[in-house]
């Protein structure tokens, strides 16, 4: 009795020795990847089991009950993370099972260009490989709700800047970073604006940042456009800019600004309405805001480009027709 219990005791220490080795074989044997890079998606609330199905549903070869056998004893089948991953060479599943872990996703990016208006954000977004295109289609009014805007009309609440984002994300994530980071950055300069400026309210201000994005031609210049725009308004002259009618015009403008555009009424003819435009006109960056919130001291209430890039101020309407003689007119 005593020679069958040692030897029952002894099958079953080696038989957890087999399993034991085994058990440690597989933990660091590498993966045989049928290619590389090779590129899987953790869907976000997966669960261990569900994760290591859309993996070997990618065609990665990690035997699923092994890997889940193996992440369970180690206690550690909370810890996988969602996101689109690229193994760029074979790794084991110890190894994967850490980078899981990490959240070491693959990342793409996506610029939004200061001046850029809405269409141009939406077909950014939509032209991207890597994102989900679940905006797609939408109208402007289901997707600010799907942001959390407040706002009725899209055009510049979106921040332009580059945005890193896991590859598979959905274009509603950069929408909302955008979005919050646009509120963040006015939210501060308003707070931080210079007295007496000629509008009430933060969205007036994001408005005349739009303009100043659209009119300044050379960075060094910017705070003197703010500077003579927003004299402009304070004397009740109408603001005159022709980026404020080319919006208005949208896809019907042609590149082309005609004497008939400036004098056809609209909501965006600055020529023809006094007041800022109801709306922004395009994406401003942080300098523009920061200008239209912090505009240079100044009493020019005109400019005319020189042709490099930079422009002309005037305090009187004198001084300007000779600058645009001399600028524009080359007498």
């Amino acid at each position: 009795m005593l020679s069958l219990l040692r030897k029952t005791l002894s099958l079953t220490f080696f038989a957890l020795a087999v399993l034991a080795g085994y058990a440690l074989w597989y933990a660091f044997a590498p993966i045989a990847l049928p290619r590389t890079p090779a590129e899987f998606r953790v869907e976000p609330g997966s669960s261990l089991r569900s994760a290591a199905r859309q993996m070997e549903a990618a065609g990665i070869p990690l035997g699923r009950w092994r890997f889940e056998a193996l992440v369970r004893a180690l206690g550690r089948s909370q810890e996988i993370k969602a996101g689109s991953y690229e193994l760029q060479a074979a790794v084991s599943p110890l190894e994967l099972l850490d980078k899981l872990s990490r959240g070491d996703v693959t990342q793409a990016e996506l610029a939004l260009i200061e001046g850029w208006n809405i269409r141009q954000v939406r077909a950014a977004l939509d032209g991207h490989a890597f994102l989900r295109h679940d905006s797609a289609g939408m109208d402007d009014a289901e997707l600010l709700r799907r942001v959390g805007a407040v706002e009725a009309h899209p055009e510049g609440l979106f921040f332009p800047d580059t945005y890193l984002f896991a590859k598979g994300s959905s274009d509603f994530d950069v929408l909302r970073r955008a979005y919050r980071t646009q509120q963040r950055h006015l939210a501060r300069e308003w707070e931080s604006r210079e007295p007496g400026l000629p509008y009430r309210t933060p969205y007036q201000a994001l408005i005349m940042a739009s303009v100043i994005e659209k009119e300044t031609g050379r960075a060094t210049d910017r705070e003197m456009v703010a500077g003579a725009l927003s004299n402009r308004l304070r004397i009740g002259m109408r603001l005159q800019a022709d980026p404020t009618v080319i919006y208005g015009l949208g896809a019907a403008f042609d590149g082309n600004l005609r004497r008939r555009h400036l004098e056809e009424d609209g909501p965006y003819n600055s020529y023809t309405r006094a007041g800022l435009p109801p709306t922004p006109i395009a994406m401003p960056g942080l300098a523009s805001l920061r200008a239209a919130l912090h505009p240079a001291k100044t009493d020019a209430i005109y400019y005319v480009a020189r042709g490099d890039g930079s422009s002309q101020f005037s305090r009187t309407l004198d001084e300007h027709n000779r600058a645009v003689a001399k600028y524009q007119l080359k007498r």
